[in-house]
């Protein structure tokens, strides 16, 4: 076993490495050492720009530590951030070390890593059983609260075209997401989703739903997660990074995975539920004044208060 697979703490590994280093790379390696919250978000040139070395050694720095090059050396950093820092410093990071030119390319660039790190140790056995979990269920209840309130709604509207009695419990008021739980058991599901920091209102509803013999599914960010507790099946998504918020690209990378997975089990009824939906609209013109179409390759657009206006 090597230094790299001995050490997961990128800061242990470099001190354990720092007296075979090239005095190019023991610069580095000091500066990480002390600015490792910053060093993150630099590339290998700013790197050594910062530190005061060639951008041809802070790249081949990597390699000294053993490890495949600057990308994965990078991500290790990111690890280490995430757990040695809280939400409100990452401000002070970001503002000080990523110019607006570096948003995008590293914001997209960490959400792609993320799905990529979730598929590589997904549970696919854990993902069948939530299927089925589901396609048995009598009801399901969905529970997100904060920042993940947005992934439970948008769940709960694309699985109401798979089953019937499907509810996303709202969580602002902890009375009423019992009231609305009240009935829940044998034959339910209740399904929690919920990533750093995380909430106790829905590790309580994931508790009572656990008491009331309904089957708990958990979407979080880790074995560990405290949401586990209560759930029988546990499905895991990265959600870290090291910026103010956290990334829930991959958690609902797993959600649009379930809802494929449970529309494919009925594929004749979601047909159908799709034609019902598209004849009331019509019927009701729900669309007709709030809509964009297509007609000879120009956009239409209908307005409640002018009326149609066909060009």
């Amino acid at each position: 076993m090597n230094d790299l697979e001995q050490h997961t703490d990128i800061l242990s590994l470099i001190r354990v490495r720092m007296s075979g280093l090239s005095r190019g790379h023991k610069r580095i390696a000091e500066y990480i050492l002390a600015n490792y919250e910053k060093c993150a978000f630099l590339t290998a040139a700013k790197l050594g720009e910062v530190v005061g070395v060639s951008e041809s050694t802070a790249v081949r720095f990597p390699a000294a530590l053993g490890f495949s090059g600057y990308p994965e050396f990078q991500k290790a950093l990111e690890d280490i951030l995430q757990e040695k820092i809280h939400s409100f410093d990452r401000i002070d990071v970001l503002n000080s070390h990523m110019t607006t030119n570096m948003v995008v390319n590293n914001v997209m660039s960490m959400d792609a890593r993320k799905i990529e790190h979730t598929l590589k140790s997904f549970d696919t056995a854990s993902f069948d059983m939530a299927v089925e979990d589901i396609m048995a269920a009598e009801s399901v209840y969905i529970i997100g609260a904060r920042s993940c309130e947005p992934l439970a709604e948008f769940f709960g509207y694309y699985l109401r075209l798979v089953k019937k009695n499907v509810q996303v419990v709202k969580t602002g008021n902890t009375n009423e997401l019992f009231e609305q739980m009240m009935y829940i058991g044998e034959g339910d599901v209740a399904i929690g989703i919920s990533f750093p920091r995380y909430s106790m209102r829905t590790l309580k509803a994931m508790e009572f739903a656990n008491n009331r013999n309904a089957k708990v599914i958990t979407l979080t960010d880790s074995v560990h997660s405290p949401m586990n507790l209560y759930s029988s099946c546990n499905l895991i998504a990265r959600s870290d990074m090291a910026s103010i918020v956290d990334s829930l690209v991959a958690p609902l990378s797993v959600i649009n995975a379930l809802i494929v997975a449970l529309c494919m089990k009925k594929q004749g009824e979601v047909a159908k539920t799709l034609e019902t939906l598209e004849d009331i609209w019509n019927e009701y013109q729900v669309y007709e004044n709030d809509e964009i179409n297509y007609i000879d390759d120009k956009i239409k657009m209908r307005y409640a208060k002018l009326g149609d206006a066909d060009e």
